[in-house]
């Protein structure tokens, strides 16, 4: 059994469902926002504290204030990761070796590992699931696997990498890569 409707019909309920819409009525919604430290009701804010909300200004900090290394950020207390840092150049004559610190059951391990057999620096690779290993990065201040810290001919670390794509950014900068 189809059924079957005119459009005189469609447009009499539609007619219908837009009537009653209309005619619904809520609850006011209630907005809070946090001006002072703690959350509070819109509604009941007095004049200065909404010219205060309206007067407000949004800061956005510049990166390009800051030198390549982070110095600036880091003087004003404010913390930079090594992700955030751009990578120091590192030559061949400057990186005399490197050193892999890696985990077996690390997924990233392997293609850092693989990457870093066909650099033409000389390098050492150091299991971190070892006490020995463990001990060393701490002391070097490792604290995720896959890490690859790259020193110079007097031992001065000049550069850090923790995936492929950062170690590519730090070796190419001089095209150290082979």
């Amino acid at each position: 059994m189809k059924v079957t409707k005119t459009i005189e019909q469609i447009d009499q309920e539609l007619a219908q469902a837009k009537a009653e819409l209309a005619d619904l009525h809520g609850t006011e919604t209630e907005v809070y926002a946090r001006i002072v430290g703690y959350y509070r009701s819109v509604r009941n804010w007095n004049k200065g504290k909404r010219a205060e909300f309206n007067e407000r200004r949004l800061f956005e900090y510049d990166g390009a204030y800051a030198d390549s290394r982070g110095q600036n950020a880091t003087a004003l207390g404010h913390k930079t990761s090594d992700a955030l840092v751009a990578p120091q150049a590192v030559s061949t004559e400057s990186a005399a070796h490197y050193e892999l610190f890696m985990r077996k059951t690390c997924p990233n391990c392997p293609p850092v590992k693989n990457y870093m057999a066909n650099v033409t620096l000389e390098g050492t690779v150091i299991d971190v699931d070892t006490d020995e290993g463990l001990r060393q990065a701490a002391s070097k201040g490792v604290f995720s696997a896959p890490t690859v810290i790259f020193y110079d001919a007097d031992g001065n670390e000049t550069g850090r990498g923790h995936t492929v794509e950062e170690i590519k950014a730090v070796l190419e900068v001089q095209k150290v890569v082979a």
